[in-house]
């Protein structure tokens, strides 16, 4: 019933010209760090969690669940070597562009100089 009284109101407002857009909202990850953290702590509720920070319950569910399935790979000994890896990969990366930077300028001068 709610939802077919959500299609009326789309529609009506779709032929009055008007559209009708939800904005999500979006939360640091700072912040969901905090609710996962007082989730996991088990010293409040998950209803007294969402009152205290404006989230639902079932979000708070889900963040949760999320911190708890991430936390083995933060100490896996193959977080590390990622971690290298993504390092060595953004200095390659950066030498690249220094080396099309170098190509660019000298193909900008000896355009001109051809001129």
């Amino acid at each position: 019933m709610f939802i077919s009284a959500c299609y009326k109101l789309a529609a009506r407002c779709a032929s009055r010209g008007k559209t009708m857009s939800v904005q999500r909202k979006r939360y640091s990850a700072d912040l969901k760090t905090r609710v996962a953290l007082e989730a996991i702590k088990g010293q409040k509720t998950a209803k007294e969690i969402a009152a205290e920070y404006g989230v639902h319950p079932t979000q708070i569910a889900q963040w949760k669940k999320q911190a708890l399935d991430g936390l083995p790979e933060v100490f896996s000994p193959q977080a590390g070597k990622r971690e290298k890896s993504e390092e060595a990969l953004i200095a390659s990366l950066y030498q690249q562009i220094g080396q099309l930077k170098v190509q660019g300028d000298w193909l900008e001068k000896t355009s001109k100089a051809l001129r």
